[in-house]
């Protein structure tokens, strides 16, 4: 039986190693993502990879991946992956878009309450051996404002934790979210910025979130705000932010997300808001608590082997979704092909000529592609590698998993 090689980067939770059989699995665990020559030559063989934010797979580098059937995101994002080039290449992509979102939430309630205690300066100046204490410009987060731009997962949840501590929440989302609690949408970006005390922002990079926060923004929110980014370092522009910060309109703001980030703990790094007064940074660690690596890692684990072992494509980016249980005594086909009228009724036709029992079959669809899996007796004792090779006739079939 062929292996499959499986190349997990940037320190994964050990916790997935006792998921993969090494009978089927040849791992291999490395603890920082690597440049571009390196991800090149490690990709080659490779039939799974894992990573995290920081490996870009885009074409340059996957098109060297000839033997890919598998990319695991084991983080929310995948803006990190060309999503364009894997769906015209059949490669399936997996990522775990909720598991992280209680440790994300806690640390910006956590930064939340920093900025409206200076906790970030008063820490330099004890370590720095300065005793400055005082009550100026500090204030409880008690009975404000806060703005969440972003109502999914994490910005949901975050509303749940601010309400508890007495906070208002207003939120905005492009698409009608239902109020949790109660928290109260607004009808316009520029209502919540001039409404809120606090603003948070929880949305993907897309080209429309790219300096959602710009010089524009910053004047429709409230003089001695705070702002808070723990979602992707290009929705705000860091310079004018940083700008409105030394101009103290801005009260302070808490940042875990750069637009250049370094590819690993080693590497220098530089960034405008250094130095500047109450301004909190962290290295990019929303998700980065103990339960949060070794709950994603579970979720995108079992994803890659449910589609190996099942033929499961549910949570799949770049398939249409489907999720059904293996028949026993059966042989599982799947397969993913162009979303033109007629190819089910080729491949059974296909299935008849072999004489095929079919025991189950499914199809899911989008406008591009559609997703089969048909379940045949095993006691049909049907020669398989001649039946794929008849389906593979088949125009518009683009690849087909015997399971």
């Amino acid at each position: 039986m062929t292996k499959y090689n499986v190349l997990f980067l940037e320190n994964l939770n050990n916790s997935i190693q006792l998921l993969f059989n090494p009978s089927i699995y040849n791992l291999e665990f490395i603890s920082y993502s690597l440049d571009d020559s390196e991800l090149i030559e490690k990709i080659r063989d490779v039939h799974i990879i894992g990573i995290r934010s920081k490996t870009q797979l885009s074409e340059t580098i996957l098109k060297h991946a000839k033997n890919l059937l598998i990319i695991g995101c084991y983080c929310i994002g995948t803006n990190q992956v060309d999503l364009s080039y894997c769906k015209s290449h059949n490669i399936a992509v997996f990522n775990s878009p909720f598991m992280n979102t209680r440790s994300v939430s806690e640390l910006v309630i956590c930064l939340l309450i920093g900025l409206s205690r200076k906790l970030g300066d008063q820490n330099c100046n004890m370590h720095r051996g300065i005793w400055k204490k005082s009550s100026a410009s500090c204030y409880e987060i008690r009975g404000k404002t806060l703005g969440i731009i972003g109502y999914g997962h994490v910005g949901s949840q975050v509303s749940v934790l601010a309400e508890s501590i007495g906070m208002n929440v207003v939120y905005y989302d492009i698409a009608p979210k239902m109020s949790i609690g109660n928290s109260k949408p607004t009808n316009t970006l520029y209502e919540l910025l001039q409404q809120s005390d606090y603003v948070t922002l929880h949305v993907p990079l897309k080209e429309d979130t790219i300096n959602l926060i710009n010089t524009h923004r910053l004047l429709q929110m409230k003089p001695n705000s705070y702002l808070l980014n723990l979602s992707r370092g290009n929705v705000i522009d860091i310079k004018e932010v940083c700008r409105f910060l030394k101009d103290e309109y801005l009260a302070g703001l808490a940042i875990d997300v750069y637009p250049n980030e370094p590819k690993s703990n080693i590497d220098d790094w530089e960034c405008c808001l250094q130095g500047v007064p109450n301004v909190i940074m962290t290295p990019h660690i929303g998700g980065s608590t103990e339960e949060a690596q070794y709950f994603i890692g579970q979720d995108v684990s079992n994803k890659i082997l449910s589609f190996i072992n099942n033929g499961n494509t549910d949570g799949c980016l770049t398939f249409p979704n489907i999720l059904v249980n293996k028949t026993k005594n059966c042989i599982r086909i799947t397969n993913i092909h162009n979303n033109i009228p007629g190819i089910i009724y080729k491949v059974n036709e296909v299935l008849k000529n072999y004489n095929c029992n079919i025991k189950n079959q499914y199809l899911a669809t989008n406008n591009e592609f559609g997703y089969c899996i048909v379940d045949i007796n095993k006691s049909d004792h049907i020669n398989i590698e001649k039946l794929v090779n008849e389906l593979n006739k088949i125009e518009n079939i683009l690849k087909i998993y015997v399971l």
